[in-house]
């Protein structure tokens, strides 16, 4: 596995953005892991998350895009934190772009915070994981709502591997076949569970046989 995948699993595991135990998920699903972008709140925290963000983007998506796009809400702090990293990186300006939950009717009107949209605009979106698809099923419409715009890509940070709302591929396949664009992980929570099965990290094992044992059955029902 490559050098900057173990650390940013060890940097999720640190920040308590990846956490272990049962949860139930926005798609409903119990799950024996968690993953919550939320939880990144320092500005140490978020400096180094738009960096492995800008890195993962540029490496699947070049300098070939005009605008990063976050959903509302936690979209927002990872798009603003990944075209900061990526200015600095690169040398490129990206627009940052997000929606409100509800349309503005004075001031800065509109549904979108931030650039305004473009004929033209080449846009990646940016999320924290996508675990059915569901939460891209709400953010399309948004964007081609807003211009003619093209999708380049969608990039998480955690690929969970699961079903898709079609229940046969994975979430990030189906994006593809459905909607014509790439879609990329920073890791896979395979790489997840291949880096922390019975390794220590920092003193102590996060997935042990026990837990191994349940995220194993979990996929028997919900793995792609």
């Amino acid at each position: 596995m490559e050098q900057y995948k173990q650390e940013f699993i060890g940097f999720m595991v640190d920040s308590q953005v990846l956490k272990f135990g049962e949860f139930t998920l926005k798609s409903g699903r119990k799950s024996p892991f968690f993953m919550n972008a939320g939880a990144y709140v320092t500005g140490a925290q978020l400096q180094k998350l738009g960096e492995y963000y800008a890195k993962a983007i540029h490496d699947n998506y070049g300098d070939d895009f005009d605008v990063l796009f976050g959903p509302a809400y936690k979209g927002i702090p990872l798009s603003v934190a990944t075209v900061i990293a990526y200015s600095r990186l690169y040398g490129r300006e990206i627009r940052y772009c997000s929606n409100r939950k509800e349309v503005k009717d004075h001031g800065d009107t509109g549904i979108l915070l931030g650039s305004s949209l473009q004929d033209g605009d080449r846009v990646v979106i940016i999320e924290d994981v996508t675990t059915s698809g569901k939460s891209i099923e709400e953010t399309y419409p948004i964007l081609k709502a807003q211009a003619d715009v093209g999708i380049k890509g969608l990039m998480v940070s955690l690929d969970r591997m699961e079903k898709g709302l079609g229940g046969k591929a994975g979430a990030l396949e189906e994006i593809r076949q459905k909607y014509g664009f790439d879609a990329a992980a920073i890791v896979t929570m395979q790489e997840v569970v291949e880096y922390l099965y019975n390794r220590p990290y920092k003193g102590q094992v996060y997935i042990d046989d026990t837990r191994k044992a349940a995220i194993d059955k979990y996929y028997e029902t919900y793995g792609a």
